[in-house]
């Protein structure tokens, strides 16, 4: 993924069906946020029908958490390529749950 970016945040908005959508902001920092203990930014998050339905993402002071069918739980950051695998899962798990998506 460092190849793909660097000192510019990556900012990119994939089209999933007519109705759906990944949005993806990932940068790396200087220094860890307060709660992290690793030096990305980051937000990913899934929208269907104008509803996000999947947000994983790093504010200052709470750390890395998810956001998953309306609940919050913490997530163990261990890298941005398995942040990312493990967001593709949970879309494809959304998308089998709900033909909607």
């Amino acid at each position: 993924m460092n190849n793909m970016w660097g000192p510019e945040p990556l900012l990119r908005r994939v089209p999933h069906s007519e109705t759906s959508f990944a949005g993806l902001v990932l940068w790396q920092l200087p220094t860890p946020l307060p709660g992290s203990v690793h030096a990305y930014k980051y937000r990913l998050a899934y929208v269907v029908n104008g509803v996000c339905v999947l947000r994983y993402d790093n504010q200052s002071g709470k750390g890395d958490h998810r956001h998953f069918k309306g609940k919050e739980s913490r997530y163990a950051f261990d890298g941005v390529d398995k942040l990312l695998g493990a967001f593709q899962r949970d879309i494809k798990r959304i998308n089998h749950e709900d033909s909607d998506a």
